[in-house]
Order: C-alpha cells, then sequence, then structure tokens
C-alpha cells in the first residue's frame, strides 16, 4: 500500500490532477444526475418499457376476445362454460384437473 502512495503522489501533487479527480468523483456519485442514479433509472426505464409491451399486448389480446365474445353467442357461452363453470339445467359438469410432470416424477420415485 506504501509502494502505491509512493507511485501516484507525485500526480496528486499536480492541481490540474488533483482538480479533475475531485471533479470525476463529485459526478460519480455526489452530483444531482451521478452515474449510479442514471444507470439505476435507465434499468428501471427498459423493465417500464418491457411491462409496457406486455401489457399493450395483453390488450390487444383481451380486446380481440372481447370482440369475439360480444359478436358471437356461441363463444360466449363456450367461454363461460370454460372459465365459469357455467352449465345448463340438464347437465352435470366434471373437472378434470390434470397433473404437472414433476408431480407425477415425485410419485413415481417414492
Amino acid at each position: 500500500m506504501k509502494r502505491f502512495f509512493e507511485k501516484i503522489w507525485p500526480y496528486l501533487k499536480n492541481k490540474y490532477v488533483l482538480a479533475i479527480s475531485i471533479f470525476i468523483i463529485w459526478m460519480l456519485f455526489f452530483d444531482q444526475n451521478n452515474m449510479v442514479d442514471r444507470i439505476r433509472m435507465g434499468l428501471e426505464i427498459r423493465q417500464l418499457e418491457d411491462d409496457r409491451e406486455y401489457y399493450q399486448e395483453q390488450i390487444l389480446k383481451d380486446s380481440t376476445s372481447l370482440s369475439e365474445l360480444t359478436t358471437n353467442k356461441e363463444n360466449l357461452e363456450k367461454y363461460a362454460r370454460e372459465q365459469f363453470l357455467m352449465k345448463k339445467d340438464n347437465e352435470d359438469v366434471f373437472v378434470v384437473i390434470e397433473e404437472k410432470e414433476q408431480g407425477k416424477k415425485e410419485r413415481s420415485n417414492k
């Protein structure tokens, strides 16, 4: 550590190098628009843009589903049966739950 300071001491004595070093440190960490905050905000912007793209796709998907449901009575009935388990008076509804592959493997290993 002592050697390191002996090597850089002549450079630190130079007022221009010292001023530039202090300026760079100030801009990286202490300024209102410091680099740490800018990087964090850039990552947040990317995440928000990804979220925006996802939600736009969901809006498009939902709007097409809505238009299908409002224009076609058969699609509305199918949706009500699948999503809300609705049935006619003379029908019975059986709910089939499929097991995941991992669940099957765990049972076979026992």
